[in-house]
């Protein structure tokens, strides 16, 4: 039981909320995203419950200098099933119940992700061989993006915070865990660009990581955005004009930046004979965020631009999930088979 398994809840959960981001409606989308979200909330469920039921084991990574950085992974699946439940899931248990639900599990999700946010860190740079040999990776990003995703989904409950005081902690605090997630996320980018043009993509079972670079870049734009539609909602009209405005004065620079390791990641991966392995779930939540980034954009600008890359890009976004989806059944299908077995023909 090891966490990077609860990618899987991340990648098909963002393939539901990106859905419903887009800034096209396309018919039958919404019931495909709702059961879409409904498998993301049931493969929740049983990875939380496996990891219960083998607690030691699914606590005993924090010693492996790769596999700790994906401890990060199950407060993000919390967070997106969380948001999927409020723009889903209102349609199948009411908008009452939906907003309980996300509630308790940003509350969860988020306090989960700050302790990760920090013990990670803290223990790659205390314990003697806490870090991989090589340098930085993807993975280093999986703990320091959760705030991220707390931002971004946090803003969706700013409506249905008491007015006041409630409503502007919870504006600045998600504000807050934007710049939290945002200037580690540019340290650490900055030293896994240092380490490919020193050392260069690694094994190849590292590769997929790469893809792990989008996602605090789109889902600071898709925060940005977000948070500038609700700012008005709890700060003083020239403030909240200001950050409305930020979503856009940001968003659409670091969007051309996604844009280039984007196709840096995909000239390494389809070069590379990569072997099956969890990480190959890194191909789809990034994605996902770059979806929603690209919306934001859209619906911000106006601008067709932005409109034609969105559905390009969750097109993708549904051909990687449906491989890399299919290739875990598969695999897993294969590993629960008794040893020796063979198939007669």
């Amino acid at each position: 039981m090891t966490p990077n398994w609860y990618a899987s809840v991340m990648g098909t959960g963002i393939v539901a909320t990106a859905a419903v981001t887009l800034p096209v409606r396309v018919p039958g989308l919404h019931l495909l995203a709702t059961g879409v979200w409904m498998l993301a909330a049931v493969l929740l469920i049983m990875l939380t419950a496996t990891a219960v039921r083998r607690w030691q084991d699914a606590l005993g990574h924090h010693t492996d200098p790769v596999m700790m950085h994906f401890y990060g992974a199950p407060p993000m699946a919390v967070l997106t099933v969380g948001a999927g439940t409020l723009l889903l899931g209102r349609d199948v248990i009411g908008l009452e119940a939906a907003v309980r639900v996300d509630w308790l599990l940003w509350g969860a999700g988020t306090i989960a992700g700050l302790y990760v946010a920090v013990a990670i860190p803290f223990l790659m740079v205390t314990r003697p061989g806490g870090t991989t040999a090589d340098g930085a990776f993807g993975g280093w990003l999986m703990p320091v993006v959760v705030p991220m995703v707390s931002a971004s989904t946090g803003a969706l409950l700013v409506p249905y915070t008491p007015a006041g005081q409630l409503r502007l902690t919870m504006v600045l605090g998600c504000y807050a865990m934007f710049g939290i997630s945002l200037i580690a996320s540019l340290v650490i980018i900055t030293q896994i660009w240092q380490r490919l043009v020193r050392h260069g993509a690694g094994p190849a079972r590292m590769v997929p990581t790469l893809w792990i670079v989008l996602g605090p870049l789109g889902q600071s734009v898709t925060a940005a955005n977000l948070l500038g539609d609700v700012a008005d909602q709890a700060l003083p009209g020239p403030y909240a004009n200001g950050l409305r405005i930020f979503g856009v004065l940001y968003g659409v620079p670091l969007w051309g930046f996604a844009l280039l390791w984007a196709a840096l990641a995909a000239a390494v991966t389809l070069r590379t004979d990569l072997p099956f392995s969890p990480a190959w779930w890194s191909f789809t939540f990034p994605v996902g965020t770059l979806v929603t980034a690209t919306s934001g954009l859209a619906v911000h600008t106006g601008a067709d631009l932005f409109r034609v890359a969105a559905v390009l890009l969750y097109s993708g976004l549904l051909a990687i999930w449906t491989v890399v989806a299919a290739r875990t059944v598969r695999e897993r299908v294969a590993a629960t088979r008794p040893a020796g077995h063979a198939v007669s023909g």
